[in-house]
């Protein structure tokens, strides 16, 4: 069985793979994210486009793994919110959600030799209408600073929400598992 790569620094990401697969490394591809995201290009293919620019890059050193690229953004009627960095501007997306509906792009590009296997899973998240208090409060309990769209769905962040429609819950962490481990399976990794 080839070597399997996750090449991702988050720890989000790390403990998802955990769930269904033990035996793979991390490492943090080296990329510039930010001027990635402002291509210009609509939501779905930055997401796409990040993904697969992770994996090729660990994948360029480790010609003989599996290697998994996975990148997240939050789409809100073509505005892309990406991971907030400072308690201001969580605070800022939060409010430019409230009581609307947006769109979670979860990317995910495997490298394995000569072959690219590319996927994505898009979950529509409704916000209920939150008053600047209750989104102060919610920013520093949680501190969702490193996360798309500002919030953390597995910790106090499911209670910003009215809906959420998806096929696979843990891609709103960060990794799609349900089609991971199918496309994992395909290439040759045991699990479990």
């Amino acid at each position: 069985m080839p070597p399997v790569i996750l090449a991702s620094g988050s720890p989000y990401r790390k403990e998802l793979l955990q769930r269904v697969f033990s035996d793979f490394q991390c490492m943090a591809p080296n990329l510039d994210e930010e001027s990635l995201k402002s291509s210009g290009l609509e939501p779905d293919r930055i997401a796409q486009h990040l993904a697969r620019a992770k994996a090729e890059a660990v994948a360029a050193n480790h010609a003989d793994a599996i290697v998994i690229g996975s990148d997240q953004v939050a789409d809100l009627d073509g505005q892309l919110l990406g991971k907030p960095h400072t308690v201001e501007q969580a605070c800022l997306q939060l409010s430019l959600m409230s009581g609307s509906e947006h769109r979670l792009i979860t990317a995910v590009c495997l490298c394995f030799q000569q072959h690219r296997v590319e996927f994505s899973c898009v979950t529509t998240l409704r916000m209920r209408s939150l008053t600047a208090d209750e989104i102060l409060r919610y920013v520093q309990r949680d501190q969702p600073l490193d996360c798309a769209g500002s919030y953390r769905i597995e910790a106090a962040g499911i209670g910003l929400f009215e809906r959420i429609q998806t096929d696979d819950f843990t891609s709103i962490i960060g990794l799609p598992l349900i089609q991971l481990v199918t496309e994992l399976r395909n290439l040759g990794v045991r699990i479990p």
